[in-house]
């Protein structure tokens, strides 16, 4: 058990290293948002690698967490393409004054690969178990995981398409799932895990599994995510007007 989470923690702790420097030359520490996807799929390969034994729970995981670790790294590589650093970051550096490098490397991206290693946890609880065969709770979280995914996935394809409009410049994207929900991305992300962690409940110690999917819709719901965009729309009149008729993260029919 302690060589696949010694193994995990060092392929996190080796990629964030060097991403590290990578944002260090160009100055742009929205790089570690693009990494995050590549990050899973880079732990899971170290996993395979370390245990290549394969059964019907871990086949699983090697196809769903690279399906949605690729889409999401080229969704945020595109949308961040030839853009200047986010703003969350731009802050930070101008906070952090001649200390920026130091905090950076603890406080970005150290902190970004201990929660991946935590919100992976479900992985590795299935490569740490004897092989079995799928059961009932396998097919369930496939299903939650492909809810999260198609969820996620059409409403960043809603929102692109919202975004090169030219018409729609300046306004705020309150049509498709997007009516259901002020974060449908993030609800959409925060599920997929909890897919995977109703994967994980088979596995030995598996209610720990749980642990990375409540941590992720944690920091989606209540940090990093929801919080800061909330904040900077906050005042913007047909921002409150979508807020009364729109919740913030579970979906909900739109109301009139």
């Amino acid at each position: 058990m302690l060589n696949l989470l010694l193994t995990a923690a060092a392929a996190i702790f080796l990629f964030m290293s060097a991403l590290f420097v990578v944002a260090l030359i160009r100055k742009n520490n929205s790089l570690v948002d693009t990494a995050w996807g590549p990050g899973f799929i880079l732990v899971l390969a170290a996993l395979f690698f370390r245990n290549p034994a394969l059964d019907p729970a871990k086949i699983l995981l090697l196809v769903l967490i690279p399906l949605c670790g690729l889409r999401l790294a080229v969704h945020i590589f595109r949308r961040n393409a030839g853009k200047p650093e986010d703003f969350r970051y731009a802050k930070m550096r101008m906070d952090w004054g001649k200390t920026y490098a130091l905090k950076s490397f603890f406080f970005v991206f150290m902190l970004q690969g201990v929660l991946m290693l935590v919100v992976f946890s479900p992985a590795v609880l299935v490569f740490l178990s004897p092989a079995r065969p799928l059961n009932a709770l396998d097919i369930a979280g496939t299903l939650v995981f492909l809810a999260g995914f198609l969820f996620e996935t059409a409403a960043d394809l809603q929102l692109a398409a919202h975004v090169r409009d030219p018409r729609n410049k300046g306004k705020l994207m309150t049509r498709g799932l997007w009516s259901l929900t002020r974060h449908p991305n993030y609800f959409g992300e925060a599920t997929l895990w909890w897919g995977i962690g109703l994967i994980a409940l088979s596995s030995e110690h598996g209610w720990a599994g749980l642990i990375g999917p409540a941590v992720i819709t944690f920091l989606v719901r209540f940090v990093s995510g929801v919080p800061l965009l909330e904040k900077k729309y906050t005042g913007r009149p047909d921002w409150e007007t979508f807020k009364k008729r729109t919740p913030v993260f579970f979906p909900r029919l739109p109301r009139k």
